[in-house]
């Protein structure tokens, strides 16, 4: 089929055909944060010309799952919120050199800054029955505290691809501990033991004050105003060259000397198919796979519809390189696994202050003070969080946003009576109100109110049990110009589903890729500090 509009084909392919082979180009495949933090760090501390760096990302705009979008008037959406905290040292890096939004101070300087001025510290964890608990009793009885004792020393290949649930007794996930737990991580009983490891050993420091979400930061507005838009600017000025709705579908191989490489690049956008050549000297960086891959909004008056298609194709593009190749990993032990891997979040923009002033009331909490705050009578396990507001860059003075998510998304809901993957944005909202035990002005609240949820089936995929080899490495084993980048890739020690893991493997992919005599921080490891350990010890027995 001839294409009917070629300027982004055209585009693309005089910028490749310009380039200078021998001062190496550096193509990144997705334009989530990993590749975002990628092509910075090429530019820091590569010393590599922007404009030698080209981002090919299927959708229309960069962040991947750091996402924000809407509007007052159609509602905003934000598919998840991910937390911050005090040892995210590849984060702080990154950001010490993106200067913020307003230019007065950098990216991280600000995160610090605003996190003194709100630091979190939950009154109201939990709520049941409509009547907030401060700093709930973890719960844990002796077995409960000596299995977390052994899973922390015990090594990770002891432990191979076994689930949390066959560790512990079935009372343990009715503890105050796997409720906090579960609902601030996103964790399945079914999920990774390893990975439930590698959180408790990376999180030791925060166990003291877990209850009261004590050392959680958070970002002045949300993730991809405060993140994602200054780093995006940031590139912009040196260069970078960000093509957007170019689907990237396989890569092309010279599998014939002593190393393997990369020869090319295969895409296509709406029109046609394009092949990238990739020169001697060039290098490629693939993140691999998405969590928000096959995400679908739904609306107050309609339920977001489940799909298991990746219209970014990033999962077809693993599963495409890694077929015969162990060393890229095993792609279908995190993508093959929808019922397992899938939730729902919402998001709810407000155009009457009552709920906040409710919730406010409830909680003893402020907007962007409290955190989560979790239902456990919810059959859905649903939570909720009021951040500080305004939570978009440009939200009216008279608009608040709030967000929640539910874990157990089969489920029948307690007012609704249908589950939560069935139900509309107002149903959901119905549901919450019911928890909350707000009835009086239950229906002012909803005629002002616009929902809406998002089903998304590889959420927690990275969560899915897992052996040694199912995640590749970062630089695998043979391939002289290849890395790769984001959640699925593996790094000792640090912990998925955090912006600090995707910053962390683009840092080591730069530094292989070009040979550099650097390295990412270490992963700060509280676990190895006794008085941290005595701390923690302290709390979880609830003395």
């Amino acid at each position: 089929m001839q294409n009917s509009d070629p300027t982004p084909e055209r585009s693309l392919t005089a910028e490749v055909d310009s380039y200078d082979a021998e001062d190496g180009k550096f193509y990144l495949v997705g334009g989530g944060i990993a590749s975002l933090a990628a092509a910075a760090f090429l530019i820091r501390d590569g010393h590599v010309r922007g404009c030698d760096i080209t981002i090919l990302e299927a959708l229309d705009k960069p962040g991947g799952s750091l996402d924000g979008s809407g509007s007052a008037e159609s509602g905003y959406v934000v598919r998840g919120g991910r937390m911050l905290e005090s040892k995210y040292l590849c984060t702080y890096d990154l950001f010490s050199s993106i200067p913020a939004l307003d230019g007065s101070k950098s990216v991280t300087q600000e995160i610090f800054e605003w996190n003194e001025t709100i630091s979190t510290s939950s009154r109201s964890r939990l709520v049941r029955n409509g009547k907030r608990e401060d700093t709930p009793a973890y719960g844990l009885d002796e077995h409960d505290l000596l299995t977390l004792g052994r899973l922390s020393i015990e090594p990770e290949v002891m432990l191979g691809n076994s689930r949390i649930s066959d560790h512990f007794d079935v009372s343990f996930f009715e503890t105050n501990f796997w409720l906090m737990w579960c609902t601030t991580f996103a964790f399945q009983p079914w999920h990774s033991a390893v990975e439930f490891r590698r959180y408790l050993l990376r999180f030791a420091h925060m166990s003291s004050g877990f209850n009261q979400l004590h050392g959680i930061m958070r970002t002045v507005y949300n993730q991809y105003d405060s993140m994602i838009l200054p780093l995006r600017r940031w590139l912009d000025e040196h260069g970078v060259a960000f093509r957007p709705n170019i689907q990237v579908t396989d890569l092309l191989f010279d599998e014939s000397g002593a190393e393997n490489r990369v020869r090319g690049i295969v895409c296509k956008t709406a029109h046609r198919r394009l092949e990238i050549p990739v020169a001697t000297a060039d290098k490629v960086a693939v993140t691999l796979g998405s969590m928000t891959a096959g995400s679908s909004l739904g609306s107050m008056d309609h339920p977001a519809a489940l799909t298991t298609v990746d219209s970014t194709g990033a999962w077809a593009l693993w599963k495409t390189i890694a077929a015969g190749r162990p060393e890229f990993g095993h792609p279908s032990v995190f993508a093959d696994h929808i019922d397992e891997s899938k939730w729902l979040s919402f998001t709810v923009t407000l155009r009457d202050p009552a709920l906040f002033r409710l919730i406010r009331d409830l909680t003893g909490n402020m907007p962007g003070e409290g955190g989560l705050i979790t239902f456990p009578e919810s059959s859905w396990l649903a939570s909720i969080v009021l951040p500080h507001q305004p939570h978009f860059i440009g939200q009216p003075a008279d608009v608040q946003v709030l967000w929640g998510y539910g874990l157990r998304v089969d489920q029948p809901g307690d007012f609704v009576g249908k589950p939560m993957s069935a139900c509309t944005g107002r149903e959901i909202l119905t549901e919450i109100l019911g928890h909350l035990r707000i009835e009086a002005e239950a229906a002012h609240i909803l005629e002002h109110a616009n929902s809406i949820p998002c089903l998304m089936p590889f959420i927690t995929s990275q969560f899915m049990p897992r052996s040694q080899g199912d995640r590749p490495h970062v630089s695998p084993d043979g391939w002289q110009n290849l890395a790769f980048t984001g959640q699925f890739c593996e790094l000792p020690d640090d912990v998925v589903f955090t912006v600090e893991y995707s910053v962390r493997s683009a840092q080591n992919a730069v530094y292989a890729l070009l040979g550099l005599d650097l390295a990412a921080s270490d992963v700060y490891k509280g676990q190895h500090d006794p008085r941290i350990v005595y701390k923690a010890f302290s709390a979880l027995r609830d003395r």
